[in-house]
Formats: structure tokens, C-alpha cells, sequence
């Protein structure tokens, strides 16, 4: 395991980065890793040499060996050394950017840090020659695949006639770079030379062969290149350490000459591998210059068009035609140079122009910008998956920072994540996504039109990213750019943002919806004076209350009357809806507040009232939600189609209403009936009465009775008599009404009233006063005046014991 290895190397990458388990890619000497630094999480790649490579094979010691071995393992050793440090001098777009300078450990071996790196050439054509042997020939594209232990990931890399042509571009510019800026002839330029990064660039590297071209004017930091050295192949070493003669020039093997255009006949012999089949050199000299020197001797064994360049497969035309005959002449005169060879025809097409110029987009005026953004939505499905994911979507992402540019880029952006594999939002979108909206450096107060925008072209492609996320990435990334875009003060992207409220439920679970999103949205509905706003907002909360995504997206929806459906009807389409307590306790009283009496509004209300009327208990209908609607219904903006509806809401909850609680009162009725048995149902405000009409005195009695047959004397009995309102006593009053028999007067009283009679009292004569001596409870009264009698008799008794007193 490299881990334990690491150990052994103890250098200051190795401290500062941590680096994968396994190499991702082997290329010639170095063992590339993937690494994160530990500081700031920022990827490279990790190239590793370990000196055990050079170590010789046993059949290959002779007698030579011993201190000439050393010597060439040093001299190899500088040569990589070399390969590093002229990255670090070396900037540009087509050079391998180094991250971290070389560095060498205790045991030797050497160790740099360059830009994220997938593969390098010869292993991408190594990978596609696998494939092609398990699939015959004209199988399937190059996918290089790799799972990490930390977790599965799986890198592609596909080689297509538009990556070709991209790559070689990229070559050329490469070379231009080094011939004419740098003043320097690469020397070995092979398919171990050339790296694929992360956004499917081709990248220069291998540079330890390179030194300033022969008769050169230009002052250089960097040796000349001994040339009778290197084209000595020491069988002692390693291959991968030496230069390649099967992509060498004979400018270097035959005529002991460095040039610019030696490099230009290996890109030729480069180009001719891309298509071979195996994807090797159309040279096969096995690192010996007699062999390269026979080959060359008979025009028949060189490489040209009348052999189609020694080539197994067919070659396209405009290589044949414009490229490889410029390039692959024996006199390096003729040859074409870097600069030309990128303005060949076989670069003249659409797609490969378009990528030219995303190359330079930098460098472009912002009226050049637009018109390519425009342009660039037109041609976009006609590249290749993986040019979009590597190379196009990168280069639109880099330049969201232009403010101006964002609406454009992104609708681009859109269009591009809709083809690519869901890794890829979430991979590289997500994160431009939220430095652009809600880094701490955008969220102002102040408006920014050109943001606004950019974020309104985000919430109309609402739809594809939920499609595309998963649901913790929605809440955790998306989720706070909708919190943003529905507290704007821009009354078009809080309505953008409020419709797509029914695309975004089915993703949060009822918490976020409770928690985050329903508070946001109520704050909104509350503060704002627009009415747009108010039906938006009206219309969002009937969707939390459960109303049928489909009938807001389209507008659609009734109510039915049925109450008997289940509540959470958007759970059916895969929606939370906020609970009982939240609908009844924060959302009615919302809509209690609505002071605008727009029919927009109203009707809007009316929608989510149908989804409370399936929720909120009857009760809380009857007191809370019924007067409401019967407010709303009796406004003066209202057609009669519009009251109608009213009337319908209304008339269906009443319903509801009337038989929840006939409901009730029927089991409370039923309760009571089987707890106490059946009884009779005549009562009295006095008392409960027998059979017969009299009062139940049955525990009165059986005081009474003991008494009666013990010969005792009541203690009540020699008191007043006990005189209950409605109770007829054992002994008869001695006075009887004027109007009526007695015995008419005692059963009217007994079914009837028991307080005071229908009579009128002023329509009896005066009382008149009894004398002293007689009683008023022996002399009978006289059947006209006997309530007056009664009275006076009274009144005198009073009197009399006031005399005495």
C-alpha cells in the first residue's frame, strides 16, 4: 500500500496533501495520485517516482555494471528533475500547470503536485486497445473507470473525432508556445507525454528531453540537447526513461540536427497512433537507430500518403488531405509549423471553431461574449457528452463571475445538465450556484439587476432540478436560493419563485416545510401590497394545505363538497402538507386579515378555505372559518358566478357541520339510554313525579311511618306548617277561588302552574279587617272575596301580636 510507503518519502507534499490509497494512473516512471491539501481542500494530482524503478534486471548486468549504472540512474534522475522544474517555468493554458515544485526524499526518489490529471494519452489509447481486442475491431469508445475504497467514482474518458481534434488544437498551441515564446524544442514528444485533466484538456508535459533548437539566437537558461547521448539506448534502464525512437524525428536520428520542425514530424507520427490500430507508432524500431536508419532508407517503408502512413485503419480525409503531408515530409523546410498547422482545414468546422473561441473567451469584448451565448444554445446538442461535461460546461461556469453574462450562461448551463449524468449538477453546478447567490459577498440589500435575473433563469428550470437532486442537496443548496429569491424585493422573482412551490414540495420532507419554508412565505403574504403577490402567495398556501399540484399548475381545481376525502390529498402526489394546529392557528388567521376586497384575491381565498374545510375540525369551521367566508362571500367586487361558489363552500361546510354534530348528539343520546336504563321522561322543574302525577315522597314517608306506629309526636308537627312551592300539602287551605270550584282550583294548580294564578290581582275587591278575637284560620272565607279574606286575616294577625308586643 502506498499509505505505508508514504512513510518512507516524509516529504512536505506528503505532509501537506492527503493522497489517494492507489495510484489512478500510471504514466512511463510516474505513479500519479489523486490529493486534496489539507488546508484548503484544493485537488491536484500527485506525481510519484520511486527510485526502485531503475533498478536493473538481472539479465541485464554485464560486466560494465557497477559505477556506469549509478552514473545513468543520476543522469536520469536529472532528467526528471528537469521534466518538473521547466513546468514550473513554463505558463500556458496548453502546459501542464505545476502546483507544488519537485521535490526529492531521503531515499532518492521525487515527488511534485500538478493541476487534477485523469489519464495520460498512452494510457487512454492502452485503455481503448483492451477494449477494442474484448470487442473486436471498431468497438466501443474509451471509458476508463475507477472506484476508490473512500467511495465509488467513476471517471470517463472517451476519445471521439471532436476530442481528437480539440486535443491536437490544444497540441498545437502547445508547440507554438515552446517554439516561438519559449524558444525551446520538446524532443520527445509521445503519448506519455501529453495529460488529459479533469476538463478533458490535452496538456504538454515529458519535457527532459527538451533544450534550445541548434544556431539559436536566443539566450536560454536551459542545456542543449546531447543529441549522440540520448539517441544511445542503454538496455540497462528502463525504456520509459529514454528517449522514444518510434516517435522520433529524423531530423534527431539521421541528420544529428535539433529543430522546431522535428517536433512537428513526431506530432505527425502522434496523430497516426490516434487512429492505429494498436494505437501504437506507425515506427516499430525497438529503441535501435540501425533499425530506424533501414526504415528510412527505402521510400516505401516511409510513412506517406501513398501508404496511408503505414496505418492499419483508414485515416479521415482531411488528415490525409491538409495534415499529415505537411507534417511528416522528410526535409524538416517543408514541414508546416505550429502556427499553421492550427489554421489546417482539418480544424475549419463549427464545433471545433466554437471551442477555439471558448478558449479565448477571456480575451473576448462583453458584445462578443453575448453574441456566443446567444449563438452557443443552437449547437450545443451537436457536441459530444463528454466534450460538454469536461470542457464546455467548466468554461461556462468560470465565467458566471461576469454579472452581465449570468442569465445567458445559465440558461446554456441548463441545457447542458439536462444530457449529462446527475453527478455533474451536483459535481461542478451546485457550487458556482451558491458562490453566485449566497456567498456572503452577493447577499446585499442593494439591487442587483443582472443577479436577478441570472436567479429568475434558475427558478424557471425549477422542474429540472428537482428531477436532478437529491433531496439533502434540494434542502441544503437549493432550497436557500428559493428563501432568497421569495424575499426579494423584485415583485417578478418572488412570483417566479412562489410558483414553483408545487414542483419543490414533493422534495422536503414535512419539517423543511414547516420549519423553513411555510414561515418565509407567510412573512411575504403578510408585508406585501401587491395583489399579484397575494394570489401567488394565496396560492401557495393551498398547496400546503394539500390542493392537487396539478390543478395550481394548471389553475384548475373546484370543490366538490367532499369532506370525506382523505386530508393530505398531495401526499398522493408525493407532498407533505402542513398539520391541523398550523392550518387552523396560523394560516386562517392570515386569511382573516385580508383587507382587499379584489375578486383575484378573494377566489384565491376561497381555494384554500376548501382545503381547511377537509382539515380543521367542525367546531373550529363553525366559529372561525364559516363567518369569514360569509365576510368574503358579501363582497361588493363579486359577480353572481363567483358568490355562488361562495355559497356552495359555505352550504357544503354547514352540512358537515349539522351532521358531525347530529352525530354527537346521537351517541351522547345512546350513552345515556344504556347507563341508566329507561325511565319515565314526565318531569317537573320541582321534581320527578310517579305514575299517578303525585311526587316520589317515598324517604319523606318512612320517617313519617316509624313515628306513626312507635305512638312518637312529630317535632315539625307542632311548628309552622312546611308550605314548598308546588307541593300540595295533607291538610287543604281553608279559602277556595271565587271564580272556580275547589276542586277545579286543586287539579289546575296540580297540572299547571304551582307560583301565582292567571288572574289578575287588581280585578279583586279590597280586603277588610277582622276583629281581634276572631281567627283567621277558623271563620271560612266567603267564596267571592276569599283571597282578599286570606289576606286581611293575615294582615290582622300581624297587627294583633304588635299590640301585644
Amino acid at each position: 500500500m502506498f499509505t505505508s510507503a508514504l512513510k518512507s518519502f516524509n516529504s512536505n507534499i506528503s505532509a501537506n496533501y492527503t493522497l489517494s490509497a492507489n495510484p489512478t494512473s500510471i504514466s512511463g516512471p510516474w505513479k500519479i495520485y489523486d490529493a486534496t491539501k489539507k488546508t484548503t481542500g484544493k485537488a491536484v494530482s500527485v506525481f510519484v517516482f520511486d527510485r526502485k524503478f531503475l533498478e536493473p534486471h538481472p539479465r541485464a548486468l554485464s560486466s560494465r555494471s557497477g559505477p556506469s549504472v549509478k552514473r545513468a540512474q543520476e543522469e536520469v534522475i536529472e532528467r526528471l528533475k528537469k521534466e518538473a522544474s521547466s513546468l514550473a517555468r513554463l505558463r500556458h493554458p496548453s502546459i501542464l500547470e505545476l502546483a507544488e515544485s519537485v521535490e526529492e526524499t531521503r531515499y532518492g526518489s521525487l515527488m511534485f503536485a500538478t493541476e487534477p490529471v485523469t489519464s495520460s494519452l498512452s494510457e487512454l489509447l492502452q485503455e481503448r486497445d483492451d477494449q477494442e481486442r474484448a470487442g473486436g475491431v471498431g468497438g466501443r469508445s474509451s471509458r476508463y473507470v475507477v472506484e476508490d475504497n473512500g467511495g465509488r467514482r467513476r471517471r470517463e474518458v472517451e476519445i471521439d473525432e471532436l476530442e481528437i481534434q480539440k486535443g491536437l488544437l490544444q497540441i498545437g498551441r502547445g508547440l507554438e508556445f515552446l517554439h516561438e515564446s519559449a524558444g525551446l524544442v520538446h524532443g520527445n514528444l509521445t503519448p506519455d507525454g501529453i495529460y488529459i485533466n479533469a476538463k478533458s484538456d490535452w496538456k504538454i508535459s515529458g519535457l527532459g528531453f527538451s533544450g534550445p533548437p541548434d544556431n539559436s539566437n536566443t539566450p536560454s537558461s536551459v542545456p542543449s540537447i546531447p543529441l549522440a547521448e540520448v539517441l544511445q539506448q542503454d538496455p540497462r534502464l528502463p525504456r520509459s526513461v529514454q528517449l522514444n525512437l518510434d516517435f522520433s524525428s529524423p531530423d534527431f536520428v539521421l541528420d544529428s540536427n535539433v529543430t522546431p520542425a522535428a517536433d512537428l514530424f513526431s506530432l505527425g507520427l502522434l496523430i497516426v497512433s490516434l487512429y492505429n490500430s494498436p494505437h501504437a507508432s506507425p515506427l516499430h524500431v525497438n529503441s535501435n537507430t540501425s533499425t530506424y536508419k533501414k526504415i528510412f532508407a527505402s521510400s516505401s517503408s516511409i510513412p506517406s500518403q501513398s501508404n496511408n502512413f503505414l496505418s492499419s485503419r483508414p485515416l479521415p480525409k482531411e488528415i490525409v488531405a491538409s495534415v499529415l503531408p505537411g507534417l511528416m515530409t522528410r526535409r524538416p523546410a517543408q514541414r508546416l509549423g505550429a502556427r499553421e498547422f492550427q489554421e489546417t482545414q482539418y480544424f475549419d468546422n463549427l464545433l471545433v471553431s466554437t471551442i477555439r473561441f471558448l478558449d479565448s473567451l477571456p480575451a473576448k469584448t462583453p458584445n462578443e461574449k453575448a453574441q456566443f451565448m446567444r449563438g452557443l444554445s443552437r449547437i450545443l446538442t451537436q457536441f459530444p457528452r463528454s466534450v460538454l461535461e469536461k470542457k464546455i460546461l467548466p468554461a461556462l461556469l468560470e465565467e458566471m463571475k461576469d454579472p452581465g453574462l449570468l442569465s445567458l450562461i445559465l440558461q446554456n448551463v441548463f441545457r447542458i445538465v439536462k444530457t449529462l449524468p446527475r453527478r455533474a449538477f451536483s459535481e461542478k453546478v451546485i457550487p458556482s450556484l451558491r458562490e453566485v447567490f449566497l456567498s456572503s459577498g452577493t447577499m446585499t440589500t442593494e439591487r442587483n439587476l443582472a443577479k436577478e435575473a441570472g436567479l429568475t433563469v434558475v427558478l424557471d428550470h425549477m422542474s429540472t432540478i428537482a428531477d436532478i437532486c437529491s433531496g439533502k442537496e434540494f434542502k441544503d443548496d437549493i432550497l436557500p436560493i428559493i428563501k432568497h429569491g421569495i424575499e426579494s424585493p423584485t415583485h417578478p422573482l418572488i412570483d417566479a419563485s412562489l410558483r414553483s412551490v408545487p414542483i419543490i414540495l414533493p422534495i422536503l420532507d414535512f419539517s423543511t416545510l414547516k420549519n423553513e419554508l411555510f414561515p418565509v412565505i407567510a412573512a411575504v403574504f403578510s408585508k406585501t401590497s401587491s395583489l399579484g403577490i397575494k394570489v401567488r402567495g394565496l396560492e401557495a398556501f393551498a398547496i400546503l394545505c394539500g390542493w392537487p399540484r396539478e390543478d395550481a399548475a394548471t389553475g384548475g381545481g373546484g370543490f366538490d363538497g367532499g369532506l370525506g376525502m382523505e386530508r393530505n390529498q398531495a401526499k398522493s402526489n408525493g407532498s407533505a402538507v402542513l398539520d391541523k394546529y398550523t392550518i387552523q392557528e396560523k394560516i386562517v388567521p392570515l386569511l382573516k386579515a385580508i383587507k382587499t376586497k379584489e375578486p383575484a384575491v378573494i377566489m384565491a381565498a376561497l381555494n384554500v378555505f376548501k382545503q381547511v374545510g377537509k382539515i380543521a375540525d367542525s367546531d373550529f369551521l363553525a366559529m372561525d372559518v364559516l363567518p369569514i367566508l360569509w365576510s368574503f362571500s358579501l363582497g361588493p367586487l363579486l359577480n353572481l358566478q363567483q358568490f355562488k361558489e361562495f355559497m356552495d363552500v359555505i352550504k357544503s361546510l354547514s352540512n358537515r357541520i349539522e351532521k358531525e354534530q347530529s352525530r354527537k348528539l346521537e351517541e351522547l343520546s345512546s350513552n345515556s339510554t344504556s347507563a341508566s336504563g329507561p325511565r319515565s321522561h314526565d318531569t317537573s322543574i320541582f321534581g320527578l313525579l310517579d305514575a299517578s302525577g303525585e311526587p316520589d315522597r317515598a324517604k319523606s314517608d318512612e320517617g313519617g311511618f316509624e313515628r306513626l306506629v312507635l305512638g312518637k309526636k312529630s317535632e315539625a308537627s307542632t311548628g309552622p306548617p312546611n308550605r314548598s312551592i308546588g307541593v300540595q300539602d295533607s291538610v287543604a287551605p281553608a279559602f277556595a277561588w271565587s271564580t272556580a270550584p275547589s276542586g277545579a282550583l286543586s287539579g289546575q294548580m296540580a297540572a299547571s302552574r304551582a307560583i301565582t294564578p292567571d288572574q289578575n290581582l287588581s280585578s279583586f275587591a279590597a280586603l277588610t279587617p277582622s276583629t281581634a278575637s276572631s281567627s283567621s284560620f277558623t271563620r271560612p272565607l266567603s267564596s267571592a272575596n276569599g283571597w282578599s279574606a286570606q289576606r286581611a286575616s293575615s294582615n290582622a294577625a300581624v297587627a294583633t301580636r304588635s299590640t301585644m308586643t
